[in-house]
């Protein structure tokens, strides 16, 4: 049984870590599954056409994987349906459970090379794409994350198209590219979504995405719906255990403790190869919700190296209970 199928037969709704740029690395996935696992993971987008090139070697870093993390789907984004069928064939081989196409991103310069939420204006070529990468995976599923729409709302337009290609999932974002994150998702439109797969493809499952930061309201929005399960993206900036059912309150010492064990597998995995200002935007995961926080985070982000952020990590840690 294939890795979606499997978890929709076991609960509803499941839960899927968001594919991020520079956030969902090996090492944070590690971090998220020793701590509180979502049910499913995806990498950071991961370029088909630079993979199948000389520079092949720049995208491999974000296709690291260490079997510790749980179920992973490897995301990737590019314009040439050959080279998603040459990447999409070497995944299995590197134990990914899925192909996950890259239809959502609105940064403006993968628009511009037509990649990602452009194809919603290029159902020719998403079509091309989505083909080429069924036939390169084999028996690895393959699933698409989309937008609603590019300019303005399409939901019937496009998710119709893409379930008429009979994918194995669709992550429905419910928010168009032109609108960033900058309103609240259109979670009616994702209910729309639903109700077309019932119509079109009712084989293929429905992953709802776009302002979730609770399992709480996961469920509900799962409830309202009929999606088969809830994407998490920013919400895990919020709270690092947001995937946990039975989350409790952790206190300021842990939660140093978890960072401190999150850079010292940066490094450890990294070295030379990553710098270290990327570990940065982590710190707030760890650094929020107490008396002072705000301030010992901006001392956080002054640090030069992991040494300068472990030792003010044990000195942060000494000072509380």
């Amino acid at each position: 049984m294939n890795i979606w199928k499997k978890l929709q037969s076991n609960k509803k709704p499941f839960y899927v870590l968001a594919p991020m740029d520079d956030v969902t690395d090996t090492v944070f996935r590690e971090i998220v599954a020793k701590h509180a696992p979502a049910d499913l993971m995806m990498t950071e987008f991961a370029n088909a056409d630079g993979y199948c090139s000389p520079g092949k070697h720049a995208i491999m870093s974000r296709l690291k994987y260490n079997p510790i993390e749980g179920p992973v789907v490897a995301q990737i984004w590019g314009i040439d349906p050959k080279n998603y069928y040459n990447m999409a064939k070497d995944m299995k081989d590197m134990g990914f459970v899925g192909v996950d196409i890259n239809m959502g991103c609105p940064v403006k310069d993968m628009i511009k090379k037509g990649a990602c939420s452009a194809m919603i204006q290029n159902p020719t070529l998403a079509a091309e794409v989505i083909a080429a990468t069924k036939e390169g995976a084999g028996d690895l599923p393959v699933s698409v994350k989309t937008r609603v729409g590019f300019d303005k709302i399409d939901t019937e337009n496009w998710i119709g198209f893409l379930l008429e290609q009979k994918l194995d999932a669709l992550i429905v974002h419910g928010r168009t590219r032109k609108e960033m994150s900058k309103v609240p998702a259109h979670w009616e439109e994702v209910e729309k979504s639903v109700e077309l797969r019932n119509n079109i493809a009712p084989e293929t499952v429905i992953v709802g995405n776009g302002d979730v930061l609770s399992r709480e309201d996961g469920d509900s929005k799962s409830k309202q719906t009929g999606v088969d399960g809830i994407m998490i993206g920013r919400g895990i900036f919020q709270n690092l255990f947001v995937f946990d059912a039975k989350d409790k309150k952790h206190t300021q010492k842990e939660m140093l403790s978890i960072m401190a064990e999150h850079i010292k597998l940066y490094e450890k995995t990294w070295g030379e190869h990553k710098s270290y200002e990327p570990l940065k935007k982590f710190y707030k995961v760890y650094i929020n919700n107490f008396d002072g926080a705000a301030r010992l985070r901006a001392k956080f982000m002054e640090t030069k190296n992991a040494k300068e952020a472990l030792n003010l990590i044990e000195n942060a840690s000494s000072s509380v209970e």
